[in-house]
């Protein structure tokens, strides 16, 4: 999961990011408004951290044009706010979901994953692809009933392909969403990964189709 954290808050910013890079969450920060309006017309990202009370513009402003140009992304605002005009107009500009400050990184990280989770189709926190399952409330992966432990990349690659199932995932994508920016672009780092992951599950657990990309075996079904 790749996130985008709009928060002027430098410290409060700083460990929220913190908190999530550790379950495995990509964060990147932007500090107001015009940064993040830049960020989301360059990269991709999965949701979106949005404070309300930014230093250039209220986040329901820039969240209404970001919705009025298309962005589908979904949207969990965070704010110290906690009138009900306020969500109220967070929600009617195109929010997914609210939390208020002060919060549990704990909460806002099952809220994303649930907002994530919908955002893919999958209505229950528990997805199963084959012999592959992935509780999105623990972000604990297990293959034929056995916990699986993986590195925070790892986790990354293959949560992202489980949430994408059955559908072919790019090299591109995989980069866009599941890496950092700074990622050399013809690194073999995919490869390495997707190759400890067959290790750790088995060597038909992730196809290659040619030309096209990464896919897990099936279909999800329903617990």
């Amino acid at each position: 999961m790749k996130v985008l954290l709009v928060e002027d808050d430098h410290p409060l910013a700083e460990a929220l990011a913190e908190a999530l890079r550790n379950v495995g969450v990509l964060v990147e920060i932007a500090p107001d408004g015009k940064t993040a309006d830049f960020q989301v017309s360059v990269e991709c990202y999965d949701a979106i951290i949005l404070d309300l009370g930014l230093p250039d513009g209220n986040g329901v402003q820039w969240l209404s044009g970001w919705r009025a140009r298309g962005m589908d992304l979904p949207v969990l605002i965070l704010t110290a706010r906690e009138r009900w005009s306020d969500k109220a107009a967070g929600f009617s500009a195109g929010a997914d979901d609210y939390v208020t400050k002060p919060f549990e990184t704990a909460e806002v990280l099952l809220r994303l994953r649930a907002l994530v989770r919908r955002s893919h189709g999958h209505a229950h926190p528990v997805i199963t692809v084959g012999d592959l399952t992935l509780d999105t409330h623990t972000g604990r992966f297990t293959y034929l009933g056995m916990p699986v432990s993986l590195s925070a990349q790892e986790f990354r690659l293959l949560s992202y392909l489980i949430h994408a199932a059955p559908r072919i995932v790019s090299r591109t994508e995989l980069s866009e969403h599941v890496y950092d920016q700074d990622q050399e672009p013809d690194s073999n780092v995919i490869d390495v990964q997707i190759s400890r992951l067959r290790k750790k599950l088995d060597s038909d657990s992730i196809r290659t189709v040619r030309g096209q990309g990464y896919c897990l075996p099936g279909h999800p079904t329903a617990p």
